[in-house]
């Protein structure tokens, strides 16, 4: 149903409200269930990948690329112009489309487990960095992400977009409880290795690449917690020139699972 939409008070955009202030989105957004996919490829991965959509916002001009969606659901789509949505949502929307969806229930751990190759993130805070980290891990056939409870949302809006729609498709699930998830790891038959600049880890080349592994990364300023280390079965570091000491997690991470790659 197509609603032109005129005011920026509207009740019925309050889902599109704010967009730029990631902790009130992540609160709201967690709370009601839902999460934000801005542009048209990202609406179409969205529904492709089975998820409900709540509403849409968009410009008259955009209406015509998501012609099938219009015909194909029954939630709203108000349309307003592109100085009434910037007002709502607090930022210019280049792509000209944003839609609302219900969250899906995340994956059971056994459908996890059955894959042989997972990334575990824990506590990286940067929205763009988790969604690089989903994109890298189904670029190169890692079957699932595993994100700490103090990793930030793999379904925000500034992730999903740098996931280019991975975060959408990619199986992951937040833990339940950190260290006695890495055991659940370890008891489905992985092996944890933790990425670390530590003087006495291995080099990355020299990790063995038999079996199911879990690839771990951490924070981008404080890096794994020394009890993640110590859990881990494998501490790993790749060699750097001299006077460079580390890289940002996603070229990190994507440097380790290519090399771990099954």
């Amino acid at each position: 149903m197509i609603i032109p939409v005129d005011d920026v008070l509207d009740p019925r955009l309050a889902e599109f409200a704010s967009l730029r202030d990631a902790q009130l989105r992540t609160r709201l957004e967690s709370e009601r269930g839902l999460f934000v996919a801005e542009g048209d490829k990202i609406i179409h991965r969205a529904l492709e990948a089975g998820c409900r959509p709540s509403a849409f916002l968009l410009t008259q001009r955009w209406l015509r690329s998501l012609d099938d969606v219009i015909q194909g659901v029954e939630a709203p789509f108000y349309v307003g112009s592109e100085a009434m949505i910037e007002q709502v949502s607090g930022f210019h929307v280049h792509r000209g489309a944003l839609a609302t969806f219900h969250r899906p229930a995340p994956p059971e751990w056994e459908s996890l487990l059955a894959h042989d190759r997972l990334v575990v993130a824990q506590g990286l805070v940067d929205h763009w960095n988790v969604g690089s980290l989903l994109r890298i891990a189904a670029a190169l056939g890692w079957g699932g992400v595993v994100v700490s409870a103090t990793c930030a949302d793999p379904l925000y809006r500034r992730a999903i977009k740098a996931s280019m729609g991975a975060a959408l498709q990619l199986p992951w699930r937040r833990m339940d409880s950190d260290l006695a998830d890495l055991q659940r790891l370890r008891d489905a038959g992985f092996r944890l290795v933790a990425t670390t600049l530590a003087d006495d880890a291995v080099a990355l080349e020299d990790v063995p690449r038999d079996g199911k592994l879990a690839l771990i990364v951490g924070n981008e300023g404080h890096g794994l917690p020394a009890q993640w280390q110590q859990f881990a079965d494998v501490r790993a570091t790749i060699p750097m020139a001299e006077g460079i000491d580390s890289l940002n997690v996603a070229a990190a991470t994507a440097i380790c699972a290519y090399v771990l790659r099954s």
